[in-house]
């Protein structure tokens, strides 16, 4: 990184992320952004959330409360395919006319017309996620630390995929408003709501814990239930009435941390908090999590000696009238990823 930079000075024009002059080689965390968001089915917008969060970096202050050094470590925005942005916005009034027909009930009416169309958005997805895992050990290779910033919640598969062909195993923290837990939502293999139901095909993730949890259906509800030992969900109804009759906060986040293995990968669905922080999300919920309280949890994790071994933030979106209220917040989650994951 430049030795002239002043790190109290403002962002300057064509700067990297969070206005740091550094290159690629000379940066300790790769934050790789993820276009795409062909399943999303109530508000759309996720696919800029990266550019989004882009802009809004340029404004956050660089002395981080808990990693003040943050900073010197380095963090790059690598580059979304520009082929695959065209395949994404190719195949995204296809995901839009199947849902579309879904809504309206009228997709039975043209079953080889949408058997189609499901075909070419899950090999579109193939595509991408085949595109992701060899980027990601890319930047594995070099020592890097690598998050994903979506996008839609189907986008860090690619990342568990390549974390089971290393054999690691690993726990996942999940904070969201939804199990994603689905079985191929609406027909999509590769939905935003199933990126659970996906990765837990792999043996070599051995827990997964939910945090924020406050919008699921009855099959979620189950199977959670069906694996007692693998999936521990802390519902954000439970949360609330444990802290409203006394309980700590700090006491609930010690269960979470104990039912975590060594290894753990973090996913970050903005809408696990409060939507007054995001209201453009994709999928908002009422309740949630507020800011300081996802913060606590993640540096507890920190703290409790677990080896983050990869991590992603999903679901972010650019407000329709141009506002950056939700750049903003997720900006700064991502800073805040990038101080726990970098052990700071």
């Amino acid at each position: 990184m430049e030795n002239t930079f002043d790190p109290n000075a403002a962002a300057v024009a064509d700067s990297g992320i969070y206005g740091l002059p550094c290159t690629a080689e000379e940066a300790q965390i790769i934050i790789i952004p993820v276009e795409w968001e062909l399943t999303t089915s109530y508000n759309r917008g996720t696919v800029d959330g990266p550019a989004t969060i882009m802009e809004a970096s340029l404004q956050v202050d660089l002395c981080h409360h808990d990693y003040p050094n943050l900073w010197q470590k380095g963090i790059w925005m690598d580059e979304f395919p520009k082929e695959l942005r065209k395949l994404h916005d190719e195949m995204a009034p296809l995901s839009e006319d199947i849902i579309n027909a879904l809504y309206e009930g009228t997709i039975d009416e043209e079953p080889e017309k949408y058997a189609e169309l499901y075909a070419r958005i899950e090999a579109a997805t193939e595509k991408k996620n085949a595109w992701l895992r060899e980027r990601i050990a890319y930047w594995k290779a070099q020592g890097k630390v690598v998050g994903l910033l979506g996008g839609d919640h189907s986008c860090p598969l690619a990342y568990h995929q390549y974390l089971n062909k290393q054999g690691v195993e690993y726990g996942i923290l999940h904070a969201d408003a939804h199990c994603d837990l689905r079985e191929a939502f609406e027909g999509f293999k590769y939905s935003h709501a199933s990126i659970f139901y996906n990765t837990l095909k792999f043996n070599n993730v051995k827990k997964l814990v939910q945090v924020g949890i406050r919008d699921y259906c009855h099959q979620e509800k189950a199977l959670a239930e069906s694996q007692p030992n693998r999936i521990k969900v802390f519902f954000d109804r439970d949360c609330r009435r444990h802290i409203y009759e006394g309980g700590k906060w700090k006491d609930l986040v010690d269960e979470m941390i104990a039912a975590l293995p060594d290894k753990v990968y973090l996913s970050i669905d903005i809408d696990a908090l409060d939507p007054k922080l995001c209201p453009n999300t994709g999928t908002p919920v009422p309740g949630g999590l507020e800011y300081e309280e996802l913060m606590y949890l993640l540096n507890r994790i920190l703290e409790a000696g677990k080896d983050i071994i990869g991590f992603d933030l999903c679901e972010v979106s650019p407000s329709p009238d141009g506002g950056d209220w939700d750049g903003n917040v997720g900006a700064r989650v991502l800073f805040h990823l990038c101080g726990v994951a970098a052990k700071d």
